[in-house]
């Protein structure tokens, strides 16, 4: 009987918002596998007494992101973890999008400005300001030129806590076409959806956010497949991963390009894609050995 591990975070007293989770736990246990979901900052854990880890919804660690990197080391160290520990260090820190971009990949065009770095920010287009380790559009606003002084403030805020912005142009067709998500895993497309926009103008930085309004399941185009699969390849590792959410937008010619690259903790969205609670359980399995 394979031990799993999933690992999550720690809700204390609210219910958990990871509804993928007990699910899985219900589906590993019925086909035969000791499976719990476990938070991945619990001290009393052995994580070697697992077979495997699969990194599933630790949706607090970009508030920790080096603490998270180190116990992701330390766990691969003991037990087999996915995704691998070096792919982890590597997606938790956006900067990869530069890797992308340099391999090929059409990526939203990005400049990055860390402590210290002077705030250039554009003064003729609309343009987003998020940190390079985050997740849930934590500390993500949108701006006009007009809005120069408050993103500066944004920025000073961010600076402050010693993280790195991003600095992105606002798609606009983003509030035509969503952005869509492509999930893989075991090493074949698993299923796509959309969503809505998640920035509406005028809502600051620091602002709870819905971070997958108006989630509906969705048919990718040959090339926005295309998109996601140049951008599996080009990850180092791409080989060993388990799972991967591409989530791609639409430039502004109209072409699909990549916006943000989910291999850590991606929302699976199993309740809007429950024919799909069968793959993930075998893939699961099936890497448990």
């Amino acid at each position: 009987m394979p031990r799993v591990a999933l690992a999550t975070y720690d809700p204390g007293e609210r219910p958990s918002k990871d509804r993928d989770l007990p699910v899985l736990v219900r589906e590993l246990r019925a086909a035969g596998a000791d499976a719990a979901g476990v938070p991945w900052d619990d001290p009393g854990t052995d994580w070697g007494a697992f077979d495997l880890v699969v990194i599933r919804s630790t949706w607090d660690y970009s508030w920790r992101a080096d603490e998270f990197v180190a116990w992701a080391h330390k766990t691969a160290a003991v037990t087999r973890l996915a995704n691998p520990a070096e792919v982890v260090r590597w997606n938790t820190d956006k900067r990869y999008l530069g890797d992308l971009a340099g391999a090929g990949v059409p990526v939203v065009p990005t400049r990055y400005l860390a402590p210290g770095d002077a705030p250039d920010l554009p003064g003729d287009h609309e343009y987003v300001v998020k940190p390079a380790s985050g997740a849930g559009a934590r500390y993500a606003a949108r701006y006009t030129p007009a809005g120069h002084d408050t993103a500066v403030r944004h920025l000073a805020r961010m600076h402050e806590e010693g993280l790195t912005a991003m600095v992105q142009p606002y798609l606009a067709g983003i509030d035509v076409s969503g952005e869509r998500a492509l999930q893989f895993f075991g090493g074949r497309f698993l299923h796509a959806s959309r969503k809505g926009a998640v920035l509406a103008p005028g809502t600051a930085y620091d602002a709870d956010k819905v971070a997958h309004p108006d989630l509906v399941p969705w048919s990718p185009t040959p090339a926005e497949l295309a998109v996601a699969e140049r951008a599996l390849a080009a990850v180092p590792d791409a080989a060993e991963l388990l799972y991967a959410r591409v989530d791609i937008v639409d430039g502004d010619d109209g072409r699909p390009m990549l916006m943000e690259l989910e291999l850590v903790e991606p929302n699976l969205f199993l309740d809007l894609h429950p024919g799909s609670v069968a793959v993930v359980r075998d893939a699961i399995l099936a890497a448990a050995g």
